[in-house]
């Protein structure tokens, strides 16, 4: 199976050399500089803000990916060992005194981090460049085995989750970000006529917009679930195994607002025909009208986008969509969520040489502007044993629905289309939507 570029750089990431490890290392921070910038420009250095369940507190954030950093790196006498580490091991102290008290998410309750004394602002940057400094130290006398790299990996890929976690906090406290820091419209790529299913000749186009949303039809097959690539993993990726999956029709794209809206303005938030039990409960307990960030003025739909209203694109993917409006749109338009192992066999079968056993489709399987809501509960592979980090994935499973993809504030190390996301389905402020499959005959 051949994967072409459009997860060359998440591929690079769990596999690559050590001068490329540094680099992304030193992206991620900067992003994370960045984005604390444009909070303190909101904010004020204090970056107080209200209490939310759905937040941490923006200088609680900061703070925390520096010390997971020092956590896993410099304080991890047993980096060497990969995911064979005891992570409960006795550590040095850290740089910073009671670090482990202030930012320990594994102890330290998201309603307590709001009380907290933390360091100001000033503070908070001096640790996280003591540690990033640190770090890439270490990492320039390690050797270039899987083990080795493991935790190199493991904090670069928890920072660029929250850089992606400060831009959807950036979009709910209404934090105007400059145009380098928001969610960018991807570039897709598009099959060219009679390049066939392998996906060897592509060509870009401007937007998604410019690619109509079709239905593909996919035959039966047995699709190999999880990662089996070389290098980095996280636990709830392995271990690859066999999972039939029946044939089935998806769309090519996201459901686009344009498809999305018809449900919203047909009265659709107000009907319990269209929703689960779960959704039509969170719908009520919350008053929830319609789409979050989205009203009608003059007849037209705007979208509030960090700060600022806007014309709505109708042809983008819908987004700030939870599990539950995913689903009742779905059970209104007839329609249904595809599994994750739907989801990862198309988006293989698009772009990836599955030896002549899928037809050609010429519109192709495109991601990466939304995360997408799936039908699948987050449940453990078969053989699955938490990695070091034990509070990744095992507190979570069967609590949270899995979303597949990547969107525009992912990092490009993150958009692998084995990696596995999950949130709960009342989640709304995140970057999802959805894509829909014909029901089942």
């Amino acid at each position: 199976m051949t994967a072409l570029c459009q997860w060359a750089a998440a591929d690079a990431a769990r596999a690559g050399r050590v001068p490329q490890l540094i680099s992304s290392l030193q992206t991620a921070r900067q992003r994370t500089l960045d984005l604390l910038a444009a909070f303190e420009d909101g904010l004020g250095p204090a970056l107080r803000v209200p209490f939310s369940t759905q937040l941490n507190p923006p200088l609680w954030e900061a703070g925390h990916v520096g010390w997971f950093q020092d956590y896993w790196i410099a304080r991890n006498r047993q980096r060497a060992l990969g995911i064979a580490a005891d992570p409960d091991h006795p550590r040095p102290p850290g740089r910073l005194p009671d670090a482990d008290a202030l930012y320990n998410s594994s102890v330290v309750a998201q309603t307590v981090r709001w009380q907290l004394p933390l360091p100001d602002l000033d503070a908070t940057r001096a640790y996280l460049a003591a540690g990033l400094a640190e770090t890439l130290g270490l990492l320039g006398q390690t050797a270039a085995t899987p083990a080795d790299l493991y935790f190199f990996r493991l904090v670069l890929f928890h920072e660029q989750m929250h850089g992606e976690a400060a831009t959807y906090m950036a979009q709910a406290l209404d934090i105007s970000l400059p145009e380098a820091l928001r969610p960018q419209a991807p570039q897709v790529l598009q099959r060219q006529p009679g390049s066939g299913h392998s996906g060897h000749s592509v060509e870009a186009v401007e937007s998604v917009e410019s690619v109509e949303s079709t239905e593909w039809q996919l035959p039966d097959v047995e699709w190999a679930m999880g990662y089996d690539g070389p290098g980095f993993a996280f636990d709830n990726e392995l271990h690859s195994h066999r999972r039939p999956v029946a044939a089935f029709a998806i769309d090519s794209l996201p459901v686009s607002w344009e498809r999305y809206l018809p449900f919203a303005t047909a009265a659709g938030y107000s009907d319990p025909r269209c929703w689960s039990a779960a959704g039509w409960q969170w719908r009520a307990a919350n008053a929830v009208a319609g789409p979050r960030y989205l009203r009608q003025a003059d007849g037209q739909w705007q979208q509030r986008r960090f700060g600022g209203w806007q014309a709505l694109p109708l042809a983008a993917p819908a987004v700030h969509l939870s599990w539950f409006e995913a689903d009742a749109w779905c059970r209104w338009a007839g329609r249904r969520l595809p599994s994750e192992a739907e989801w990862e066999y198309a988006a293989h079968a698009a772009l990836c040489d599955l030896g002549g056993e899928v037809p050609t489709h010429d519109a192709g399987f495109h991601w990466g502007e939304v995360w997408e809501w799936t039908a699948s509960r987050f449940l453990p592979y078969p053989g699955f044993r938490a990695h070091p980090y034990r509070d990744y994935s095992a507190p979570w499973f069967d609590s949270r629905y899995v979303l597949r993809g990547a969107s525009g504030a992912t990092a490009p190390e993150m958009a692998h289309p084995r990696y596995r996301n999950f949130f709960a389905p009342e989640r709304n402020d995140l970057h999802c939507g959805f894509r829909s499959c014909a029901l089942k005959r």
